[in-house]
């Protein structure tokens, strides 16, 4: 359960630490290789990704969008600074470090914008590019539950027989949103 004192902010527990650790960690992973890969684009425009495995798992065609510099520098530069930052929040947690309330509120707004931007980068991705990147995916696959489970933490909940409800109905929404989107080419593989 989450610690708390007046003169030294809010903890958190350790299964919340951790959970922060291996997001931070799995985000900032998959943004690595999406730098490094962009990276090696930009130097050689003829660079084929290792995740172009199809027609529509294609990172190089992701890449080479302007959905992928939203801010006039590739998407991945953020997931490093964010996931890097989730990261040491979750490591100073499980060395027992506390939050002042106004750091878990500024964690909550950044895992909400997180959230937001990653909604519409899916939208982008199925309806705009028609194309899929694994590591965007492993982006998707993370931010969902590190806003839910922030927002649990927040209200103090994290307890709730059924937290992993949301978490798991996002799952299943974006495989069946993959599904349909991409069904022309499925059933192909059948």
């Amino acid at each position: 359960m989450t610690q708390s004192t007046p003169s030294t902010g809010v903890g958190a527990s350790r299964g919340f630490a951790v959970f922060l650790v291996v997001c931070g960690a799995l985000g900032l992973a998959a943004s690595a290789v999406l730098t490094v890969d962009k990276i090696r684009l930009l130097q050689n425009p003829n660079y084929t990704p290792s995740c172009n495995i199809n027609p529509v798992i294609s990172c190089g065609s992701v890449m080479r969008t302007a959905q992928a510099e939203v801010f006039g520098f590739p998407n991945s530069l953020l997931g490093l600074a964010a996931f890097g930052a989730l990261l040491a929040i979750g490591a100073g947690l499980l060395a027992g470090a506390t939050y002042r309330r106004w750091f878990w509120l500024g964690l909550q707004l950044g895992t909400v914008l997180g959230l937001g931007f990653t909604c519409w980068l899916i939208y982008q991705a199925l309806y705009e590019i028609g194309a899929l990147c694994p590591y965007c995916m492993v982006v998707w696959a993370v931010v969902l539950p590190l806003c839910w489970y922030t927002t649990l933490h927040n209200l103090r909940r994290l307890t709730g027989r059924y937290h992993w409800v949301v978490p798991a109905l996002w799952y299943l929404g974006i495989a069946l949103l993959i599904l349909n989107r991409f069904w022309y080419y499925w059933r192909t593989l059948l």
